[in-house]
């Protein structure tokens, strides 16, 4: 956000206000877990399938190897923002350059990162995804690198539609009457004022990555050495019948955490965007 103006507005905004705690929570859940429990996920503490509030030092029960849920849910969440944040970056930074220089230059330039942007964006980003990992084998980079091949050309159209509209303003045919270099129009000039929609759809590609994260490890793509909510959800989709609890508590972690991601991207969305502000 540009100015402190902004970012009061944004916390005085609702769904921001909500979002935000939320994402905090997970986050400084994810920070404070090493502190928290040191001794890690994979530690077998009780017998399998206890269930939530029959031991009171189990807070959330056992999972079906005996391993304390609570445990399991605090690191999966450190997994799964990593590679929902890692994943969105890369995203948000490829899709920005390929619309910058898309949107600025057009011409048969313009024109070929265009179809190329089209042909990753026919592509079913799940089923990509799944055939990427499973093509070079399940690891935090393999996943994070999936995640943003499928993802960045909703990035490039959102900046390619900003750039064409900003280049056209005064502001950027006085700096080409002045002299200044392209590249320098488009660093200094037209992209800081086009961050708006990228930083909106960027809070959207991070919740878009759990998911995706949380699919593949739910299929037994995820990182096998990393605990995550995906990973968490698939060991207990087998006792889903008589210990619901294991797949509903990591379930709920992903559905509350894309949900203050959505809550924020549209605070900032309505902040950011001018044709959406009151008075």
């Amino acid at each position: 956000m540009k100015s402190p103006s902004q970012i009061r507005r944004f916390l005085r905004h609702p769904s921001g206000a909500v979002g935000l705690a939320l994402l905090l929570f997970f986050v400084a859940m994810a920070l404070a877990a090493p502190y928290l429990f040191p001794q890690g996920p994979y530690k077998m503490v009780a017998r399998p399938m206890l269930w939530p509030g029959q031991n009171p030092d189990l807070l959330l029960g056992t999972d079906s190897l005996g391993r304390d849920l609570l445990v399991s849910v605090v690191y999966g969440a450190r997994v799964s923002l990593l590679v929902g944040l890692s994943a969105a970056l890369a995203s948000a930074i490829v899709g920005a350059a390929v619309g910058l220089v898309s949107g600025y230059f057009g011409g048969w330039i313009g024109d070929m990162l265009m179809r190329i942007t089209d042909a990753f964006q026919t592509l079913p980003s799940f089923l990509a995804a799944i055939l990427i990992v499973g093509l070079i084998g399940p690891s935090i980079g393999t996943i994070v690198t999936s995640i943003a091949l499928v993802s960045w050309p909703m990035v490039a159209r959102l900046v390619r539609a900003e750039v064409l509209r900003i280049k056209t303003l005064d502001f950027v045919q006085a700096c080409r009457i002045m002299g200044m270099p392209d590249w320098r129009i488009m660093l200094a000039e037209i992209l800081p004022n086009s961050l708006g929609p990228i930083i909106v759809a960027t809070s959207l590609l991070v919740a878009n990555a759990i998911i995706i994260e949380s699919g593949l490890s739910f299929l037994g793509l995820g990182d096998p050495n990393m605990m995550s909510w995906g990973g968490v959800i698939g060991n207990g989709r087998s006792a889903l019948r008589m210990a619901w609890y294991i797949t509903m508590i990591p379930a709920g972690a992903v559905v509350l955490t894309v949900l203050a991601l959505n809550l924020i991207g549209d605070a900032l969305n309505d902040v950011l965007n001018p044709r959406l502000r009151k008075g």
